[in-house]
């Protein structure tokens, strides 16, 4: 999320379909998955509290008014199992992921309000659909969701459920260190490797590229765009704000 958009998250979203209902919410659990990245674990005990995979929360804490933003990036069916979310959330001086890192601990006491329209929710009834799945940083958090939720659809051997079809990732990160989740990811594409596939792409590596994600990484990426102006405009602008330099991103102009 931009700047703006971590500020004016309320504003922004008001049109967006979201619970009406808030749930208190217990941090049990604080991991830095990153030089950047901490994830949290809350315990949202609330029988009611759901979510789709590719969904996100409004995350209020006491004591800050603004209100954060945050993708959840576990899987529904941790929820169902456990109980929990998981969110992994970039440092910024923007307050709530400020808080995140700086003051948040083990026990904290938060709420949170589940929202999004840009969501995974198959129903037995649907037809099967491959899913393609392209992220950029941080931007990993609502697809890795909807990866777990694939994985676990297909884990369930009863009653009338829906199959996924094959599921592709495309994950860009500065670099190696930055691939948030990278060793389950990889684990849940040797668990099916019929199902789930993925590439790496690290744009500012500056040093070897560890052994064993050297099968699913790319580090010298250069992407040749083809087709209307407003396509190429727009994913060149994209391309470059994941990282990628200019003089690597190549088209031809025909207008």
């Amino acid at each position: 999320m931009s700047s703006r958009r971590q500020t004016d998250h309320l504003e922004i979203t008001a049109s967006v379909h979201r619970q009406m209902e808030l749930f208190s919410a217990r941090v049990s659990d604080i991991m830095n998955e990153s030089d950047t990245v901490k994830s949290l674990r809350l315990e949202v005990p609330h029988p009611d509290f759901s979510f789709r995979a590719g969904q996100w929360v409004d995350f209020f804490i006491p004591g800050v008014d603004t209100v954060g933003g945050f993708s959840i990036c576990s899987s529904p069916g941790l929820l169902q199992r456990e109980g929990v979310i998981e969110l992994a959330v970039k440092y910024t001086r923007h307050p709530p992921a400020h808080w995140i890192h700086t003051k948040c601990s083990v026990d904290s006491q938060v709420a949170v309000r589940v929202g999004g329209n840009f969501y995974f929710d198959p129903q037995p009834s649907d037809p099967v659909v491959d899913l393609l799945l392209i992220a950029g940083g941080v931007g990993i958090n609502p697809l890795y969701s909807i990866l777990l939720h694939a994985a676990d659809l297909l884990r369930q051997t009863h009653g009338h459920r829906y199959t996924p079809g094959r599921t592709h990732l495309c994950y860009s990160a500065k670099n190696t260190k930055e691939l948030l989740s990278k060793n389950t990811i990889i684990d849940i594409c040797h668990e099916r490797l019929d199902k789930f596939s993925c590439d790496f792409h690290v744009t500012q590596q500056s040093s070897d590229i560890e052994q064993e994600l050297q099968p699913y990484t790319i580090s010298d990426t250069h992407c040749y765009l083809c087709g209307p102006p407003p396509m190429i405009e727009k994913v060149s602008s994209d391309l470059k704000r994941v990282g990628l330099s200019e003089d690597k991103i190549l088209f031809e102009k025909w207008w």
